[in-house]
């Protein structure tokens, strides 16, 4: 099962994942102002957190780690690549989301980081959970895929952060950011999986691979220049 909803700021995707109600549970990406709506779902469902994945080390879908985790006494699990923004997240802002915060982040590192590494299956609270590196939105993002179980007419799941929106992709201009690598990880990574595989992104509605892969302009560019073809228009 899976459960999700937007954060206070940002409209950053919190969700939760469970092999069903009643058992352990792990959180993914807590955002800003998540805690009331985090502990609600737990309590709906049943759940019992078991450890906090991030896909990415931006504040916005780290901000409440550090109380998730030192409440529960559980680990989060970031790619190291992404390390050091868990200690100063201020290190992937630009000069405009800093000032916005008002140059002092209210922020705490969590007490146990652990890391996620490329093509490992996290086998934790009773999912095969396999982490893909994706870079380009950050040096250290990733894709988290797992079986869809009953919850979804797909054989798998893809949390795909800020890597994979619905008609878009995450933005490149941020500190460690690359569209280069970006575009590469869209081949690489994405574009491989099944069209029935379910999108659950970061920020905006779920999709599918092979929803994206019609109408998603980078995913159309990147297919296009692996296939030799003249990439189509992005339309904007």
């Amino acid at each position: 099962m899976v459960d999700g909803f937007p954060a206070e700021a940002f409209g950053t995707n919190c969700y939760v994942v469970a092999p069903a109600p009643g058992e352990q549970c792990v959180i993914v990406d807590p955002g800003i102002g998540v805690l009331d709506r985090l502990d609600e779902a737990l309590a709906r469902h049943r759940l019992h957190p078991a450890a906090v994945l991030l896909t990415h080390g931006h504040l916005d879908h780290t901000f409440s780690v550090a109380p998730v985790c030192g409440a529960r006494g559980i680990p989060a699990y970031a790619h190291p690549a992404d390390r050091e923004l868990l200690a100063d997240p201020a290190k992937g802002l630009s000069a405009d989301l800093t000032a916005l915060f008002g140059g002092r982040l209210p922020y705490t590192e969590p007490d146990d980081v652990r890391e996620l590494t490329d093509g490992v299956t996290l086998t934790i609270a009773g999912l095969e959970i396999t982490i893909d590196h994706a870079p380009g939105h950050t040096g250290g993002s990733v894709l988290f895929r797992l079986p869809a179980g009953g919850a979804f007419d797909a054989d798998q799941v893809c949390l795909s952060g800020d890597v994979l929106f619905a008609g878009s992709i995450g933005r490149t201009d941020l500190p460690g950011g690359s569209m280069p690598r970006m575009l590469a990880s869209l081949r690489d990574k994405v574009l491989p999986m099944a069209d029935d595989t379910v999108v659950l992104p970061g920020h905006g509605p779920s999709t599918t691979i092979g929803r994206e892969r019609r109408a998603n302009p980078y995913l159309r560019e990147v297919a296009a220049d692996a296939a030799g073809l003249a990439a189509p228009e992005r339309g904007w």
